[in-house]
């Protein structure tokens, strides 16, 4: 089968930079160690699925040593994001990969191999988007044949109309899209909660 490029986004886990809604839950330190698990737990699930090369984009670079470490788990590209809001960062990545790309981030621990592969599957038959929504309104994986700038460019990011607002930007496009089953991300209390009872392994 054709490969399909795996694009993930990550911050570097340094105190008081990373995961910065849950510090005053948790802490600096202890966010920037959830941080690292995610995003370790991220490029090892990209990896498992074997659906095509994967690239970790790194931020601030990929000087941190966990990014590093991160190679030792397999054929693991390393690169530094690009500068802007989180829609700039996320068409660069697309305009940097070529063919279909799945992109990600690393602040959802229920994905599995096989919802990678699904969505890339769904690229392979054909179709030129696949969305996987988040439970709270935005969406945790991405993916197009090619740089969509239009699905990027002027959006309010962060906010629960994320997801609303692109369908809408898909559809006046006239791109045919498909839709995985929601899964949720790790932002607010509540999620960590979800996550040690879910997702043990990676609990604080």
């Amino acid at each position: 089968m054709p490969g399909i490029n795996i694009a993930i986004l990550a911050k570097a886990p340094v105190a008081g930079l990373s995961k910065t809604r849950l510090i005053p839950t948790i802490g600096a330190h202890a966010a920037a160690v959830l941080q690292e698990r995610m995003t370790e737990r991220a490029v090892a699930t990209a990896l498992a699925a074997q659906a095509g090369p994967v690239t970790l984009w790194c931020a601030p670079d990929p000087g941190h040593v966990s990014f590093r470490n991160l190679c030792k788990l397999g054929q693991l590209t390393l690169r530094r994001q690009a500068d802007g809001d989180i829609g700039e960062r996320m068409l660069a990545a697309f305009i940097a990969h070529d063919g279909p790309t799945l992109l990600i981030g690393s602040d959802c621990p229920a994905f599995t191999p096989e919802h990678l592969r699904a969505a890339a599957q769904v690229l392979r038959d054909g179709k030129d988007v696949v969305l996987t929504p988040a439970e709270d309104g935005g969406y945790v994986l991405i993916g197009t044949h090619r740089p969509r700038a239009e699905l990027f460019e002027g959006m309010i990011w962060s906010t629960p109309s994320v997801l609303t607002d692109t369908r809408e930007r898909i559809a006046a496009l006239g791109l045919s899209c498909v839709e995985m089953p929601a899964l949720w991300d790790v932002d607010t209390e509540r999620d960590l909660d979800r996550l040690e009872r879910e997702v043990p392994e990676i609990a604080l």
